[in-house]
């Protein structure tokens, strides 16, 4: 085999391997980690037993699997394993396993001990994919609980090398420099008004021009590959031949941008960052760089994903310009500036702190875990996302109210898929052949949508899917055989069972039913939210919708992507448990009186009303509150006091979280208006009796004695300033606090004030004589040592009776002009 930068670390790597349970290696694309240092380790016999190595990315794990199996003159499934969502190859002759999407996680969860396995390896760790977290967490428990002798190994390209030591600290570290030619790195910043998709064309037609060999093009996402291939469909030569390359392509396509051109063609690859380290594509000399990415941002107070192109990290741009560099000199054209690289995070964001954590708050509760704390990881999972996933888990039925895992929760995490999933499988065995074959087809659907259909009507897909039009059609089939196999039921035909479609697709997402709102094409989720769909799509004028894609868009909405129009009473019939009568008494604001109804509720809708007479008049003020919480918080008598507090408390869960404040924002204040403000409200019977309200008492009592003491201590009210005087700080969500001040009452002072325990400094909004403002400063040393001369200067002739001295640092503070000093 013709030798690879990895070679030059091996004897090192394989005595450290020897030496260390834990070892971390560094190396670049190309160096030959992941498919030279595998096959060494099973040559030279280095580990005993198996070994797992897991890629973040289904396409690399393949690509990789079917390169070992070559080298060694064997097939997938003999030495090399393959373990993916949808294909596992392994035989009892397997001695290295590659896998990913969560199966790692599912070998710890099975057999901690892991039997048979003496090394893990984490390759391109870099990426932080979620199941390469939560696995290294798992694995590093078993390693220090169960087995002392296990092995871990995590492979990156680039790393925050500080931050895994301190994870790791026991780990030996091997760092491979790699090799690599020189590459030309050339800026052009697209102008924002520019047609994005056109300009990047043009580029790639020129350097084609320009350049010998082949291209590969980084674009944010398929869409964006999929209209760059139209669009250059005609402007280039017959011999370059355009090859799109992202997750959701067949695999012939995928292997067609991957594998060498045909002798006298060369190709342009369209790619997402799928291709930034994992794959080595063949031919590859000149790199277009868009300098974007997609990601799926999750916001845990509304349960939805939005997606956003982001610039990528410097490490990325790193990345992607090394694969020019690969076989011979080569160019990356960014098309942005390099300022705006510099400005750009060294990594990407974590998927951890980002994503939907349902299946792994899952996984922590089957580990045992009562607290993800009690593992270690690289950035512990945000606790609004953990908190929301509960939500989900026990709406699903998986976890009682103590938290622990039901007989649903059981058969849900057996399952293997995603919880929402698993919960339309296992409605659907209850019920005959054709009802599991629709959620097995359904579920197929949802895990791996398939791309450029326009029509949102689920239907509409499975309708494709039954008469075989739908694109990658096959693997649909393959997968939806799969899951009816996990059930244990044999299917002799896949039939779509219409009627079914909407109550499966309800018992996964029972939070995403929703009703109309009655105009524009807007609609209210059981979880409280508002969705949206485009006035002239299919769907917009259903009753009732069960919504399986939903998208937060820039302007705030939530657009539907996918759904299926829902008949009330089927969903009744079929998912009794999901609806409930509730007695209500509120407020009516156009009679001016109590009115008490009873209503059919989903979640947070009100499906159906029913009068129940005349209301308890005892009871005005629960009536009040609801007004109260449907209005919003802005209906209170918000004076100067209650305001400066409820501030103070947001800015010091900002500042500092480990006051543990109890939540002050708005939607949880009105989530729990009943504990917190309904107890003050005794008496009230109408909206002008809330003018009478004291809000300063129920926020301290909800807040409590002890950390009210504490946010008084640690974020006070005023400031006193070297003249005695006190002074009120002006607080301010999302900024800095400010405090003005006249200026002669700073001398003296060398620096700015601080609170919140010296983490925050006050911004000091000096003042003239005339208590106008002079300057905004929030490094006072920084303004007495520069722009207090030029003030001075100004000052001095405007205001000649008051001191401006030359060193105000060090000078006495005043209130008063230089006469009475």
């Amino acid at each position: 085999m013709p030798s690879l930068p990895i070679d030059d670390v091996l004897s090192a790597l394989i005595n450290q391997l020897n030496a260390n349970s834990q070892l971390i290696l560094k190396a670049p694309p190309g160096a030959g980690k992941s498919t030279r240092l595998p096959l060494i380790l099973l040559q030279q016999r280095v580990i005993t037993g198996k070994i797992v190595m897991l890629e973040p990315r289904r396409l690399a794990a393949r690509n990789i699997a079917s390169y070992l199996a070559s080298q060694l003159g064997e097939k997938v499934g003999d030495t090399i394993g393959l373990r993916v969502r949808g294909e596992t190859r392994v035989s009892s002759r397997t001695r290295l396993e590659i896998v990913t999407e969560g199966v790692m996680t599912r070998m710890l969860q099975q057999d901690p001990e892991l039997t048979g396995i003496d090394l893990l390896i984490f390759d391109e760790f870099h990426e932080r994919n979620l199941d390469a977290d939560l696995s290294l967490a798992l694995a590093l428990e078993v390693q220090d609980a169960l087995r002392d002798d296990l092995k871990i190994l995590v492979m990156s390209a680039t790393l925050d090398a500080e931050a895994l030591t301190n994870l790791l600290p026991q780990a030996g570290y091997i760092e491979s420099e790699g090799r690599s030619y020189p590459v030309e790195l050339r800026y052009k910043r697209l102008t924002e008004k520019v047609n994005f998709i056109g300009a990047v064309a043009k580029e790639i037609v020129t350097l084609l021009s320009q350049e010998s060999g082949s291209m590969l093009v980084f674009l944010p996402g398929a869409g964006e590959i999929r209209r760059l291939a139209e669009q250059l469909n005609g402007q280039l030569d017959s011999e370059v031949l355009v090859c799109p390359l992202y997750g959701q392509l067949t695999e012939v396509q995928q292997q067609q941008a991957i594998t060498v051109t045909p002798k006298g063609k060369r190709k342009v690859v369209l790619a997402t960052n799928i291709a930034e380290t994992s794959l080595t594509i063949e031919g590859i000399r000149m790199v277009v760089d868009c300098g974007l990415e997609r990601i799926a941002l999750w916001d845990p107070k509304s349960g939805i994903n939005r997606l956003e192109s982001v610039r990528i990290a410097r490490s990325s741009a790193e990345q992607r310009a090394g694969r020019a560099g690969r076989l011979e000199a080569g160019v990356c054209l960014r098309l942005y500036s390099e300022d705006m690289l510099e400005r750009q995070p060294a990594t990407p964001q974590p998927e951890i702190l980002r994503a939907d954590l349902t299946s792994l708050f899952m996984e922590l509760i089957q580990w045992g875990c009562q607290s993800a704390s009690d593992l270690h990881w690289l950035d512990l999972p945000p606790a609004p996302s953990l908190r929301k996933a509960q939500v989900l888990l026990k709406m699903l039925g998986a976890l009682d109210t103590s938290g622990k895992l039901t007989e649903m929760g059981i058969a849900i995490h057996k399952l293997g898929v995603a919880p929402r999933h698993a919960a339309m499988l296992l409605l659907a065995k209850q019920h005959d052949g054709s009802v599991a074959a629709t959620a097995a087809i359904l579920v197929a659907l949802l895990e791996d949508p398939p791309r450029g259909i326009n029509n949102p009507d689920l239907h509409f897909q499975l309708s494709l899917f039954e008469s075989g039009e739908l694109p990658r059609n096959k693997a649909y089939l393959k997968r939806a055989k799969q899951l009816l196999d996990r059930l244990g039921i044999i299917a002799k035909s896949l039939e779509i069972a219409n009627e079914w479609v909407a109550p499966l697709l309800a018992a996964g997402f029972p939070d995403r039913i929703a009703l109309s709102r009655g105009k524009d094409s807007r609609y209210q989720l059981a979880n409280g939210q508002g969705a949206m769909m485009m006035p002239d799509e299919l769907l917009a004028d259903e009753e009732l919708l069960v919504v399986a894609d939903i998208v937060k868009t820039r302007q705030g909405d939530s657009r539907i992507f996918s759904a299926v129009p829902a008949q009330l009473e089927n969903l009744q019939q079929i998912l009794p448990h999901l609806f409930m009568w509730r007695e209500s008494l509120d407020w009516d604001d156009k009679k001016g009186r109590l009115l008490a109804e009873k209503h059919l509720c989903c979640g947070k809708l009100v499906m159906e009303c029913q009068s129940m007479g005349e209301p308890d008049p005892s009871k005005a003020s629960e009536a009040l509150l609801n007004a109260v919480v449907r209005k919003g918080l802005t209906i209170l008598p918000w004076n100067k006091a209650a305001q400066g507090l409820l501030t103070r408390a947001r800015c010091a869960a900002d500042w500092l979280p480990e006051l543990d404040l109890p939540a002050m924002d708005d939607d949880t204040l009105l989530s729990e208006a009943t504990e917190w403000l309904l107890p003050y409200m005794n008496g009230m019977k109408t909206l002008k009796a809330l003018e009478r309200l004291d809000l300063i008492s129920a926020l301290e009592a909800r807040l409590g004695w002890d950390k009210k003491q504490k946010l008084d201590n640690t974020l006070p009210t005023h400031h006193t300033v070297p003249t005695g005087s006190r002074y009120a700080i002006r607080y301010r969500e999302n900024n800095s606090p400010v405090l003005a001040v006249k200026l002669q009452e700073m001398f003296g002072e060398k620096s700015s004030p601080l609170i919140a325990n010296g983490k925050v400094a006050i911004v000091l909004e000096l003042l003239s004589p005339a208590q106008r403002p002079l300057q905004i400063t929030s490094d006072l040393a920084a303004f007495w040592e520069g722009a207090y001369c030029e003030v001075r200067k100004e000052m001095k002739g405007r205001y000649p009776k008051h001191p401006w001295p030359e060193n105000p640092a060090s000078h006495v503070p005043t209130k008063q002009i230089k006469k009475y000093m």
